[in-house]
């Protein structure tokens, strides 16, 4: 009995140092390496798309005294442009500013309510803005909003509806507003990137005054004066090249 009971733990002791032996001799396998895109670093684009500047414009004088609505319209086309701007990604978080600025094409023309022989015109053929940037990345796509400051150059006069002569001056008017946006961004290459953006630009009331042009009545009389409310909004395509972040590897 007492031979059998050594005899089995000496087995019991081979089994346990070859299982140990064996264990030891079992490669370590480190977590898998992952390839993560960057957002930071400085980025130049090029955007292009469509907007429409809406405009209502309410027969007045700067003190308000009287107020009558001549109607609104949308002022629709194109634009073109390019952006530069710097972000900076903290773990999932990406934060960045821009500077934008836009050709524009924006026409169209309401006639009167008030006054159906005159219809009102308005072109907008600038744009530009500055923004701050908060968005989230799941690897090379991110999610942003935007917000900050918007400024349009705007011209507007007045036509007889029936033949479309101009019967007023050309008003160029520059204001300053505010401006909100979303933008979707995937990068597609290590240095580049390609968004779809949309923004709504809030330009409030300008009070503008028009002149005769001499067509009707002499050159600089007293024409109109309009108090003109502005919001656009628009939806542009966008190519980013960006120096610095890239790919880099985390764990």
């Amino acid at each position: 009995m007492r031979k059998l009971l050594l005899g089995t733990v000496g087995a019991l002791a081979m089994i346990t140092s070859a299982s140990a032996a064996d264990m030891a001799a079992r490669p370590y396998d480190k977590a898998p390496m992952l390839a993560m895109y960057d957002w930071s670093g400085f980025y130049l684009g090029a955007n292009g798309g469509w907007g429409s500047s809406h405009k209502c414009w309410d027969f007045s004088n700067a003190a308000g005294a009287f107020n009558v609505s001549e109607g609104c319209h949308d002022a629709t086309g194109g634009t073109a442009g390019g952006q530069v701007g710097y972000r900076m990604q903290s773990s999932y978080i990406v934060f960045g500013v821009e500077a934008q600025g836009n050709w524009a094409n924006f026409r169209g023309s309401n006639v009167s309510i008030p006054f159906p022989a005159v219809t009102n015109a308005t072109h907008v053929d600038a744009f530009g803005l500055f923004t701050g940037q908060i968005g989230y990345a799941w690897n090379n796509t991110l999610l942003y909003l935007k917000g900050g400051a918007a400024l349009t150059s705007d011209r507007y006069w007045g036509y007889l509806t029936a033949n479309g002569l101009q019967i007023s001056n050309t008003v160029n008017d520059t204001r300053w507003g505010g401006v909100i946006g979303v933008g979707l961004e995937y990068g597609f290459a290590p240095n580049w990137s390609f968004a779809v953006e949309y923004d709504h630009m809030f330009m409030q009331d300008r009070f503008i005054t028009f002149t005769n042009n001499g067509t009707l009545a002499p050159a600089g009389t007293a024409y109109a004066s309009d108090r003109i409310h502005q919001d656009v909004d628009l939806v542009t395509v966008r190519l980013n090249y960006r120096w610095g972040g890239a790919v880099v590897a985390r764990y």
